[in-house]
């Protein structure tokens, strides 16, 4: 009678034999699969985030320009708060996805453009969206 039972242990452990097979195949094509996506998603936030740093620093190297052709007394504050930015920028860590305070980074960097066109008088229509930043005079 023994002999009988293990006859027929493979065809009653079929389930869970396939289902432990079914699950390690699940897994990992799941995990290559959310590599790909977890990558694709990186990369385009990163190059959202590089975009508007770079709108930030091309904004800030031609008021420099600007303000140092023809600076007044007036504009040492405004001369501040540009060098202050442009440092901020000069700071940011473009090649570190770890970096533990990336997003307060990035918030004062915005903080500080948005200090800076309220003393140059400007009214830039910044806006972050689902489809990207952009800046617009």
């Amino acid at each position: 009678m023994a002999g009988a039972q293990d006859l027929f242990d493979p065809i009653v452990m079929a389930d869970d034999r396939f289902h432990g097979e079914g699950y390690q195949e699940g897994y990992e094509e799941g995990s290559s699969l959310g590599i790909i996506e977890g990558r694709r998603h990186g990369t385009l936030h990163g190059a959202k985030i590089g975009s508007e740093i770079g709108c930030y620093q091309g904004f800030a190297f031609a008021w420099r320009c600007l303000l140092n052709s023809c600076a007044t007394e007036k504009d040492s504050r405004k001369m501040k708060v540009l060098e202050s930015l442009i440092g901020m920028i000069q700071k940011f860590p473009y090649d570190d996805p770890t970096y533990a305070t990336l997003h307060e980074d990035l918030d004062r960097i915005r903080g500080k453009f948005k200090q800076l066109c309220s003393l140059l008088n400007v009214q830039p229509d910044f806006k972050i969206s689902a489809g990207g930043s952009g800046l617009s005079f």
